[in-house]
């Protein structure tokens, strides 16, 4: 069974930056594809970008991209969402969630962390 928990959000001001972790807990990720996800109050939950766990492969959304950038860690099994540039926009719960690569459901989600972008 794959478990996620997210980390590193809080406050920070407009124009910083925070990185965002997912760790992972999996005997093998090979065929997993995570993702990062993040809903604002009265908003539908945002796609941000995720990472073919192998061969390592990245999206990042087009909403974001630029600002945003994903990686990872294989030896720690975690999955990074480096923010840059953030926005009072960004404002919203931040999920990781993982699928297996030939399914088109994210069937395993991460608790989420909060992040908040203040003017």
């Amino acid at each position: 069974q794959v478990q996620l928990v997210e980390s590193g959000g809080g406050l920070v001001q407009a124009g910083g930056s925070l990185r965002l972790s997912c760790a992972v807990s999996a005997s093998s990720l090979n065929n997993y594809l995570i993702g990062w996800f993040r809903q604002a109050p009265g908003k539908e939950r945002e796609f941000l970008g995720h990472i073919v766990w192998w061969p390592g492969t990245t999206v990042v959304a087009d909403s974001v991209k630029g600002r945003f950038d994903i990686s990872k860690d294989s030896a720690k099994n975690t999955m990074y969402l480096q923010m840059n540039s953030l926005k009072p926009d960004d404002t919203a719960v931040y999920y990781c969630a993982a699928r297996l690569t030939w399914r088109y459901e994210y069937e395993l989600w991460g608790p989420g962390t909060q992040v908040t972008v203040s003017s």
